[in-house]
């Protein structure tokens, strides 16, 4: 009897003890739900229905601090910000309306930060301890109240490219000793999807999601590194680490739990809310050119019709400067080999680099230098005023391959010396966008993302794959593809060959990439003597922009097919690809204005017969014109209208 009333008496004390606090989207569909008390938990509706039970959240400190958990909230604040955002980099538009209400529930010595747009939501912690410390775990969690379908992005290690094929799979399917990276998409129903990710991720380890419960993903993250050890590949793996995830500041910032929700697919791909939470950036990045830039790896420097041994060296490099001016590319990249092994600081014999800058300078085209990041980091200011004096515009940084805090804060410094030498930075080997192209405008893009290369070694990466990304890594951020290869197969025919790469879908399946993927650092992936050969695709390639000032979906669905047009100027294109199954749509043209020439890339009459068929054809349209788009089974389809 005595523990049955200590029993209840105590769950009456907790109930006492718990407060709700809500805080809704300035149009009032979405509405957040967060209790304290013993545990402090948040839960979301969506146009009146439930889609996240209460989840809790809470971080847990070395000082023997647990904040969320026994909240007492001492005061509680609200505002409204909206706000028109003029991009540094236009990846999507040239204005962004950023429009939330905030919720701020302030306790000792910490805050819990509330952020409801019309699309979306995201929280976060601030502390405000007198001293350092640790965080020792960090508890994120996602309860869902039905078998939701996701598209898992599955990993097997925390030592990850993060280039995860994404799995329909649902969620009671996952098994519990199942993780994966993040960003990772839900669906609900016809009605709603979310997308969870993260935002402002500085001097903290990336999250990652596993299975936990039914219904239920939980965050999971790699613990600090302690000892590191190099290897023969120009790596360095950690070989200890610690009980804890993160050494931290008493008084800061940790990152946003971002959660995007979209009524269709179609609003996944024009949403900016990772962009949004990230800090804005400091000083001066004027200076940023964006721009196409011809990659020299994928193709293997192979060339053919020339009087010299082609490989790394200066004549092949003056070659594809050659090309990039005649076209009008920004820039070069020369990737792995031109220097020594483990010194960036050293080119190997065959490379006089002051020679090509100049060279690229006499052309207008610019240089950018591939580095594996541990060797990089060895001689990173040293390396960094030696391109600076050389004339070097950016690096291609590669083969990180981990997201810890330590790695985290790599990424922070090189983008910062990076934006100190005005030079680009586009990170390979790399973890998600997390905000950077707002706070540091000169990382123009990144990897994480499985991605043309990947046709050099198998044929996993299919058209499906392709028009899946559209609505689940590229929401994050900018997304380095590295598209544009020349040489096309169906999958049924593809086979692999690594020095002689073919992509998998039609060649309009890869020039709709240019219209459809956003790098504001485009790469042509394919040989300068294969583009030569195709002078019509050469002559879409030499057109299309890198960046936006207006981007409508036109149409969407997951996996099976996007079309998108999007606005540079008085100038449109119209970007298509489809999965497995081709399509054809009736397209109104009801954004343009006046009369225009449409100038279209198709997939040809004989596509069914070999992949590289297209036509190319020209017509006169005007405002209100209905035109026809036709894609075969992995094709695609562009249009330029001016």
């Amino acid at each position: 009897m005595r523990k049955t009333l200590f029993f209840l008496l105590l769950a009456s004390s907790a109930a006492m003890f718990a407060e709700n606090y809500t805080v809704k989207s300035p149009d009032e569909r979405i509405l957040v739900n967060v209790e304290t008390g013993a545990t402090t938990t948040y839960s979301v509706t969506f146009n009146g229905k439930t889609i996240l039970n209460p989840s809790p959240l809470s971080m847990t400190f070395d000082n023997g601090v647990v904040i969320g958990r026994n909240m007492k909230v001492k005061d509680v604040q609200h505002r409204t910000e909206d706000q028109m955002l003029t991009p540094v980099v236009r990846q999507k538009s040239d204005k962004i309306r950023d429009h939330y209400n905030e919720m701020v529930l302030s306790a000792d010595q910490y805050k819990l930060y509330f952020r409801v747009y019309n699309d979306g939501l995201a929280y976060r912690f601030h502390t405000d301890f007198a001293d350092s410390l640790k965080v020792i775990s960090e508890e994120v969690d996602y309860c869902f109240p039905e078998d939701y379908n996701t598209l898992f992005p599955e990993e097997r290690t925390i030592l990850s490219a993060q280039q995860p094929l994404f799995k329909p799979m649902k969620l009671s399917e996952i098994g519990t000793d199942r993780f994966c990276s993040t960003p990772v998409l839900i669906k609900v129903d016809d009605q709603a999807r979310i997308f969870i990710s993260e935002s402002d991720l500085e001097s903290y380890p990336g999250m990652f999601l596993k299975k936990q419960g039914k219904y239920e993903l939980a965050g999971k993250f790699a613990a600090y590194s302690l000892e590191e050890e190099k290897t023969d590949d120009r790596q360095i793996f950690p070989t200890k680490r610690a009980d804890y995830i993160a050494r931290v500041s008493g008084t800061r910032n940790y990152p946003w739990r971002a959660m995007i929700v979209a009524e269709n697919d179609a609003n996944l791909v024009t949403n900016q809310l990772i962009y949004k939470l990230a800090p804005e950036s400091q000083g001066d990045f004027s200076w940023v050119k964006p721009g196409k830039i011809a990659w020299d790896w994928y193709n293997a420097l192979i060339l053919t019709g020339v009087d010299f041994k082609c490989g790394v060296n200066n004549d092949t490099y003056k070659y594809y400067i050659d090309f990039a001016s005649k076209y009008g590319i920004e820039y070069v990249v020369l990737d792995d080999g031109w220097s020594e092994a483990w010194d960036v600081t050293k080119t190997v014999p065959e490379i006089n680099m002051e020679e090509l800058v100049a060279y690229g300078k006499k052309k207008n085209v610019d240089l950018i230098l591939w580095v594996s990041w541990a060797p990089f980091r060895e001689k990173l200011d040293e390396a960094f005023d030696l391109f600076s004096k050389w004339g070097i515009k950016g690096i291609k940084m590669d083969f990180m391959n981990r997201d810890d805090q330590a790695m985290v804060d790599f990424y922070y410094t090189v983008a910062r010396k990076a934006a100190e030498h005005k030079m680009l930075v586009d990170f390979h080997g790399a973890y998600k966008p997390t905000g950077w192209l707002r706070t540091f405008p000169n990382v123009l893009s990144s990897e994480g993302v499985a991605g043309l290369e990947n046709h050099k070694w198998g044929s996993f990466v299919t058209p499906e794959h392709n028009v899946t990304l559209p609505f689940t890594r590229m929401v994050a951020g900018p997304m380095d593809y590295t598209p544009g290869a020349m040489i096309n197969f169906h999958e049924k025919d593809h086979k692999v060959w690594f020095n002689l790469p073919a992509s998998v879908g039609t060649r309009c399946h890869q020039l709709g990439m240019y219209v459809v993927y956003e790098s504001p650092l485009q790469m042509l992936a394919d040989s300068p003597s294969n583009y030569y050969r195709e002078e019509k695709c050469m002559d879409f390639l030499s057109q299309v922009p890198v960046v936006w000032d207006e981007t409508r979906v036109l149409k969407a669905s997951v996996g099976e097919y996007i079309v998108v047009a999007r606005r540079s100027g008085n100038t449109w294109f119209i970007g298509g690809m489809v999965g497995k199954k081709g399509q054809k749509f009736d397209i109104t043209l009801d954004f343009i204005k006046g009369n225009k020439t449409l100038t279209c890339w198709e997939d040809g009459v004989n596509v069914d017969l070999q992949a590289q068929d297209f036509a190319c054809r020209t017509k006169k349209v005007k405002q209100g014109d209905t035109i026809t788009i036709s894609m075969y089974d992995g094709g695609g389809y562009v249009a330029i209208i001016k």
